[in-house]
């Protein structure tokens, strides 16, 4: 099967980010397997809160790095979210890099990278996360991979420290590049509307 493409969507702003070190070591993986995986990184692209949805800008008149988002997103085979848990919930960075897209994520599975300085790994945020994944028409398939205690589980360069990461990580992309390649070949045959 031919390689495919997954942005690394990351969800941290933080001057002390650590989703950094997650997002690399899953960019790192799915490189190891051939594929795409360019980073989106909110930080980088200094998006504004939303005021206006991709779609709504005139055809050509969107700020340039929305139209390169969009190129990107409408060749990506799947996605993959890094998010932490701030307060039990998503982080607002992330929401926001999310809510600027909606059809350019259809019938695309995504990932769920999630992680936490504590033990549960990020899970409580990563469960609202499915709902909005969900409804943005890019679900997210049935398994996470929760790090927790990610400044232990990680390097700053997203080298794996432990063999429980290293484990998860092999049978978490497994799965998702199941989805991606089965959805790939449904989209090559049409969408159901």
């Amino acid at each position: 099967m031919p390689a495919l493409t997954v942005p690394v969507l990351l969800g941290s702003v933080r001057r002390d980010r650590q989703g950094i070190r997650a997002a690399r070591m899953i960019i790192q993986a799915l490189t190891a397997r051939g594929h795409a995986a360019p980073l989106v990184d909110p930080m980088e692209l200094q998006l504004p809160l939303l005021d206006r949805m991709y779609k709504e800008h005139s055809k050509g008149e969107a700020p340039e790095p929305l139209e390169r988002l969009a190129a990107l997103y409408r060749r990506a085979d799947g996605f993959m979210i890094v998010s932490g848990e701030y307060n039990n919930g998503i982080p607002p960075a992330l929401k926001n890099l999310l809510d600027y897209f909606l059809e350019e994520y259809f019938w695309r599975p995504s990932g769920i990278v999630c992680y936490s300085a504590g033990q549960f790994g990020g899970v409580r945020a990563a469960m609202q996360l499915r709902m909005t994944l969900a409804e943005l028409g890019m679900p997210s398939i049935p398994s996470l991979l929760p790090i927790p205690r990610i400044g232990q589980a990680l390097a700053e360069d997203g080298a794996m420290r432990d063999e429980r990461t290293g484990k998860a990580a092999v049978r978490f992309l497994d799965e998702f590049t199941w989805y991606a390649q089965a959805l790939r070949r449904q989209r090559a045959d049409g969408l159901p509307y």
